[in-house]
């Protein structure tokens, strides 16, 4: 469950996490920001997947989901950048 905002910081955007710089292939986790309307279902609060692409200033989103990967777009002021423990071996 995402945590309540302080009174004094409620309607506050961090400008920096704002204006994030998000680029393909990167791994991140859904983390919504409370003082927005969130486009996306809250079941995906804390889950982690990997930037496919953009469309416009959003991101898109690969997410597993149980056993289905599924697509969700999603803007980058509610997403987390992650280290990738498991990187690909190509």
């Amino acid at each position: 469950m995402v945590q309540k905002k302080k009174p004094k910081s409620k309607k506050k955007l961090s400008l920096g996490k704002y204006f994030q710089k998000i680029e393909v292939g990167e791994s991140v986790a859904v983390v919504r920001e409370p003082s927005l309307k969130a486009s996306f279902p809250k079941r995906m609060q804390g889950r982690t997947g990997i930037v496919e692409g953009k469309r416009g200033k959003s991101c898109v989103l690969n997410i597993k989901d149980y056993n289905k990967e599924k697509r969700f777009i999603i803007e980058p002021i509610h997403l987390k950048k992650i280290k990738n423990i498991n990187p690909k071996q190509e």
